[in-house]
């Protein structure tokens, strides 16, 4: 981005999945120049197949988990960041969640051991 559009501070950054359309996913980049109080939304649109575009970080640090969020729930990964891996899931989570073909299972019934809770005494 020409540098003399002052678009200093990347606010947000999120992605839609379109599935089943193509091209899939849409990123959404919510920039601010401060001194000059515009603001621009860049969009990306990405296949469904293997979704990968460039890192914004080495631009805007403040990316870097804005980043790491969008992996971990979309699956879609960013050439050349610094520190890529899972932010909200635990490393051995299989899938993404907010992609639209992910399997929605619905609440589990818990079986009851038949087992009672006593109320605490310590309040």
């Amino acid at each position: 981005m020409d540098s003399k559009l002052q678009f200093n501070l990347l606010t947000d950054a999120t992605c839609l999945d379109r599935y089943p359309d193509e091209p899939r996913f849409e990123l959404n980049y919510q920039l601010v120049s401060i001194t000059r109080g515009d603001r621009v939304c860049l969009q990306v649109k990405l296949s469904g197949q293997d979704p990968v575009v460039d890192s914004l970080v080495p631009v805007w640090p403040g990316a870097n988990w804005l980043e790491r969020e969008i992996f971990d729930l979309f699956g879609i990964r960013f050439d050349g960041h610094p520190d890529l891996r899972r932010i909200l899931l635990p490393e051995d989570w299989e899938g993404y969640p907010l992609r639209r073909d992910f399997p929605v299972e619905g609440y589990r019934d818990v079986p009851s051991t038949g087992e009672l809770f006593r109320k605490s005494t310590l309040l």
